[in-house]
């Protein structure tokens, strides 16, 4: 196959494979022509025929361009008459120097001009078979890269679309916690709330929907998030992290995890008088991530539903999220934790960019 980069200036890479196509035919028919010993009659022949294929084929390369805008069977039809056409313009002209060199009386006659007809059609077809076949290659290769553009366009806007449903969740629950202070006439601490969604909102929003992060950095969103939270559940909120700094600069899905902590919260800290303690491990496993969230809830029991926050975006989002990010170079599990409560798990490969 061609490498794309010499491709990239399509007439510069025309005119350099026109220029060292016929060279090279002209050094392989002079060669020819001279193992029988030098002749000028034979050599200057060889010379104007080579000549005289180079303008033929710039002529029939801009003909078949024009083709190429026909419909397919129209523009086959006009090719193949074409391609006759050349090569018998071809025949006559490389027939005629040959005579002219030879001959006393200078002139293209039957058994002459046949002699050619087979080394100039077979030339020519050659040279258009290449002529195609080039920019097929070309076709199909602009094609692949409007796919990948295409995909890799859906794929961003799937990733943001995903990213986006995470907002108006947490953003209707923070809200709702806001609202209620404000009722019961708790200013100071509706205000500190307010505070502190505005720093989170800030951090989240700095960074690109389909952006990664470090897990340093979605360790510090979580902390900003889990301050807002604190403001509703106070001591009943008791949030761990064991955070690997081997792991701190490998990247991942911004807000990946925010949800995993939401849904802890949800199932784990609410339904239970004390409250319970949410913890996040982050570890190096050889050249993998490994990534819990688990909390001393409930788990599973008396809850069906517990993998999915109440809009139904939690569990299915970040699997999607993975998908994209990682295709199936990921693992993640939910389940019952020991000692009780839930946990989930995800390991993915280890990258900086």
């Amino acid at each position: 196959m061609f490498a794309r980069p010499f491709f990239e200036d399509k007439a510069r890479a025309f005119w350099m494979l026109q220029a060292a196509g016929w060279s090279g035919y002209l050094i392989l028919r002079s060669v020819s022509t001279l193992s029988n010993g030098f002749s000028l009659q034979l050599i200057v022949p060889v010379i104007i025929e080579s000549i005289v294929g180079y303008c033929i084929t710039l002529l029939l390369s801009t003909l078949y361009g024009l083709y190429r805008g026909f419909p397919r069977i129209t523009g086959a039809l006009l090719s193949i008459f074409t391609l006759a056409a050349a090569t018998f313009l071809y025949s006559v002209l490389d027939a005629f120097s040959f005579s002219f060199m030879r001959d006393a009386a200078p002139g293209v006659n039957l058994t002459l001009l046949l002699g050619t007809v087979f080394l100039n059609f077979t030339v020519l077809a050659g040279w258009s078979a290449l002529y195609f076949g080039i920019n097929f290659y070309l076709i199909v290769e602009e094609q692949i890269d409007q796919m990948e553009h295409l995909e890799t366009q859906a794929s961003s806007a799937q990733l943001a679309m995903l990213r986006y449903q995470l907002n108006p969740h947490f953003l209707f629950n923070t809200l709702n916690s806001i609202s209620t202070l404000v009722l019961l006439k708790q200013t100071e601490r509706a205000n500190a709330m307010l505070s502190r969604l505005a720093s989170f909102l800030r951090y989240t929003l700095a960074n690109e929907p389909t952006a990664h992060v470090t897990i340093a950095q979605e360790v510090e969103t979580l902390k900003l998030y889990l301050e807002i939270e604190k403001m509703r559940f106070e001591d009943r909120l008791r949030p761990k992290f064991e955070i690997d700094s081997a792991v701190e600069k490998a990247r991942l899905p911004s807000l990946l995890l925010q949800p995993l902590v939401e849904n802890a919260i949800k199932y784990a800290v609410t339904p239970k008088e004390d409250g319970a303690e949410i913890c996040v491990t982050a570890r190096l496993a050889g050249e993998r991530v490994q990534i819990g969230v688990s909390d001393t809830g409930p788990g599973l029991q008396g809850t069906t539903n517990r993998p999915s926050l109440s809009t139904g975006v939690g569990i299915a989002n970040i699997r999607e999220r993975l998908a994209q990010a990682y295709g199936t170079d990921h693992r993640f599990t939910v389940r019952a934790m020991p000692l009780g409560g839930f946990g989930v798990e995800i390991e993915f490969p280890f990258q900086l960019e």
